[in-house]
């Protein structure tokens, strides 16, 4: 079964970090990806830009509307993504615990729905 595992953070943790601070992410998050590959359990994952290059599109009355930036204001962000192949939800969360943004923000885990 595939899980979402979304990464909520808040975005001013990178902006006020020194470039070593956010070398040591990049470096921690490459070591997990390393380990979620040589599991054989890594989908898909990216990092998303800032909230600031966001924008909104809702239709309402057959008209679009969009705006800049993310829908809701909310103190963590949505930073990026991982989709796991696992058999169980405890290890979707067990690969989640082990983000490194899980000891800063939250991780959701969200099984990712699938159509016959």
């Amino acid at each position: 079964m595939q899980y979402m595992l979304l990464i909520y953070e808040a975005e001013s943790q990178w902006a006020d970090a020194t470039p070593e601070q956010q070398q040591a992410v990049i470096e921690a998050y490459g070591v997990f990806t390393e380990e979620l590959q040589a599991a054989g359990q890594l989908v898909a994952g990216d990092a998303l830009e800032l909230t600031p290059t966001a924008s909104s599109v809702r239709v309402r009355e057959g008209k679009a509307l969009t705006t800049d930036g993310p829908f809701a204001e909310t103190k963590e962000q949505l930073g990026g993504y991982y989709i796991v192949d696992v058999e169980t939800r405890a290890q979707a969360e067990a690969w989640a615990a082990k983000i490194p943004a899980a000891t800063t923000g939250t991780v959701e885990v969200r099984p990712v729905m699938t159509f016959d």
